[in-house]
C-alpha cells in the first residue's frame, strides 16, 4: 500500500432512548406507618438497585468535521465517525478468545477533495479507546477510491471545549512511515496500523466536531489477576 495524502471524514450518532410505557393511574391507599430507621433502609436499597440495574456506559465518539489540514490547506476534507466500542466482541483463540476490552464496532468515513478529484473511503470500526475528551479507533476498509480493501486505519479525536476547536489525527501522510519499507519502485509502503493505533490528532476542526463519551476499559475474563511483588 502507497502513502497518499489523499484524505479523511468523522459521522453522527443517533441516540435512541426507550419509551417509557404509561398506564391509568393506581388507586389511592392510606400510607402505613413507617418508622423513620426502616424509610432509610427502605431507600438506601431502592437507591442500589437503581443503580445496579442503570446499564454501564460504553464508550464512544459521535461526529462529523471538515478539516484543516497543513499539508493540503486548500483542501476539502472531511470525516464521519459513528462508533461504539463493545467489549470481548471479537474473538482471537487463541490469544484472546473472548476479545479485548476495545472491541467496537460503527462506520468511518472520510472524504479529500482537490479541485475537482475526490478520494473516499468507508471502513468498519474494529477498536476504541477513550481518555477523557480524546479517542483514538482503527477501521478496516471495506469500500475505496483511493485505499485497498482490507487496509486499517488509524484515527484519533479530541473533542473541542473551553473556547478551542476539535482536532482529529489520521495514520496516514506525515506519521506511521518506516524507511526500510519500500515497492520495487524505491517508494515508500505505509506499513499497516495495529488495532486503536493512531497520532496524536495534529489537524484542527474547522466545522463541525466531535462528541467524545468516555468510558474506563473492562478488564479481560480471560487474564487472571498479577501478584504485585513484594519487597
Amino acid at each position: 500500500m502507497r502513502i497518499t495524502t489523499i484524505g479523511a471524514t468523522v459521522a453522527a450518532v443517533a441516540v435512541l432512548a426507550s419509551p417509557v410505557a404509561s398506564g391509568p393511574a393506581p388507586a389511592t391507599l392510606a400510607a402505613p406507618t413507617v418508622p423513620v430507621a426502616s424509610v432509610a433502609s427502605v431507600a438506601s436499597v431502592a437507591s442500589v438497585a437503581s443503580v445496579a440495574s442503570e446499564p454501564a456506559r460504553a464508550a464512544s465518539v459521535h461526529g462529523e468535521a471538515r478539516i484543516s489540514y497543513i499539508e493540503s490547506i486548500h483542501d476539502d476534507i472531511r470525516f464521519t465517525i459513528h462508533a461504539e466500542q463493545t467489549p470481548f466482541t471479537r474473538p482471537m483463540p487463541p490469544t484472546a478468545p473472548e476479545g479485548l476490552s476495545t472491541d467496537a464496532r460503527g462506520t468511518l468515513k472520510f472524504s479529500h477533495t482537490r479541485g475537482e478529484v475526490t478520494g473516499w473511503a468507508e471502513a468498519k470500526v474494529d477498536c476504541l479507546v477513550t481518555s477523557g475528551r480524546t479517542a483514538t479507533l482503527t477501521a478496516v476498509v471495506t469500500k475505496s477510491n483511493v485505499e485497498e480493501p482490507g487496509a486499517r486505519l488509524g484515527i484519533s479525536v479530541q473533542q473541542g471545549g473551553k473556547g478551542e476547536p476539535g482536532r482529529l489525527g489520521f495514520s496516514w501522510g506525515v506519521v506511521n512511515v518506516d524507511p526500510e519499507n519500500v515497492d520495487e519502485n524505491g517508494q515508500l509502503v505505509r506499513p499497516r496500523a495495529g488495532s486503536c493505533m493512531a497520532p496524536a490528532p495534529f489537524t484542527t476542526v474547522i466545522k463541525g466536531g466531535f462528541k467524545v463519551v468516555h468510558a474506563e476499559i473492562t478488564k479481560s475474563p480471560a487474564q487472571p489477576e498479577t501478584a504485585i511483588p513484594r519487597d
